[in-house]
């Protein structure tokens, strides 16, 4: 059963809690692993050829132009779908509907994607404390801990803090974004020569993950990477 032949979201906690066990969050078809069959598929992909650093597409997979012109603090980016919909009602039911299991299930998608690969840790994207407060999970986190378990990686959520807040870069132009991430991150530890993966849970125009790459290469990172569940693509 497909969402889009379907046409169900039930991805509000209200709604995924009055769902029976085993259903579809998407389409409630009973039996599903959260998702079923005809919803995975429906999940939206990313481009076969995509930048290696920052996954926005291009004809050959080659660097873009904006990597080449201006590249980010981070060296690779892997990510698992477009976003768009319905991959984006599942981000929203774990970010604010504290949907948990979507975490589960997000980061067994990102290990098997980063099988292979190595990393000294896991580092997932920090949130401020208040707002860490206030949504009372980092989902960035909750994923990472599923990476770092299937990877056998450790999972670093002492090195790196959101010091200050800053405002949601979702209501911001592209333009101000990185300006408004500018030292929002301080790292306490020396990670002399270690190549990290830094995970969180969608991309837009990479400037948040940048600047939190910058910062944990001015304290010794020889190689950061980035791994998120989704990328927003410019066009």
């Amino acid at each position: 059963m497909s969402i889009l032949t379907q046409g169900l979201v039930r991805l509000c906690r209200k709604a995924v809690g009055a769902a029976l066990p085993n259903s579809c969050l998407l389409c409630g078809a009973d039996g599903a692993d959260l998702l079923c069959a005809g919803c995975r598929a429906d999940l939206p992909p990313l481009p076969s050829g995509r930048c290696p650093r920052c996954c926005e597409p291009t004809s050959g997979g080659e660097h873009c132009g904006r990597c080449l012109a201006e590249p980010p603090h981070f060296d690779a980016a892997t990510a698992l779908y477009r976003y768009d919909f319905p991959l984006d009602r599942l981000v929203h039911g774990l970010k604010y509907g504290g949907q948990l299991s979507l975490a589960q299930w997000f980061g067994e998608r990102l290990a098997e994607a980063l099988a292979g690969r190595h990393f000294d840790s896991i580092i997932p994207l920090p949130l401020h404390p208040s707002r860490l407060r206030e949504r009372g999970f980092n989902q960035s986190g909750e994923i990472a801990r599923v990476v770092g378990r299937r990877l056998g990686l450790a999972v670093d959520i002492e090195s790196c803090r959101r010091w200050r807040p800053n405002a949601p870069q979702a209501e911001l132009p592209l333009s101000r974004r990185a300006a408004n991430v500018r030292g929002v991150f301080e790292c306490v530890s020396d990670l002399g020569g270690r190549q990290v993966l830094v995970i969180d849970d969608v991309m837009t125009s990479g400037a948040t993950l940048s600047e939190c790459a910058r910062t944990l290469k001015l304290h010794g990172a020889a190689r950061v990477e980035v791994a998120v569940v989704a990328r927003a693509l410019r066009n």
